[in-house]
């Protein structure tokens, strides 16, 4: 099912999408893991976003909406500069506690 992720107003489609309750510290803090995928032409906005690490994150089919950081982060290239190229993302957001 694709899912709309909103992160600082980007808004990125969601190939897969997984909603969870962590406890850090005794509190109960929200994380999603998504993939999605990410072109050569939007791979430096992207990357640029990403290296922020301090979001305001938004679902909107989950009506979610935290603060969060990266808690993990993989891709299947390290660089897309190459016209039209396609990487796979997959990234796992935290609500900040």
């Amino acid at each position: 099912m694709e899912q709309k992720v909103i992160i600082d107003d980007v808004e990125i489609d969601a190939l897969t999408f997984s909603n969870e309750v962590s406890t850090v510290e005794g509190k109960n803090l929200h994380k999603i893991t998504f993939t999605f995928k990410v072109t050569s032409e939007e791979y430096h906005d992207i990357t640029s976003l990403l290296y922020k690490n301090d979001f305001s994150v938004s679902v909107p089919k989950e009506n979610l909406v935290f603060n969060g950081t990266i808690q993990n982060y993989t891709t299947s290239v390290t660089n897309l500069y190459e016209e039209n190229k396609v990487g796979d993302f997959q990234l796992t957001l935290i609500e900040k506690s």
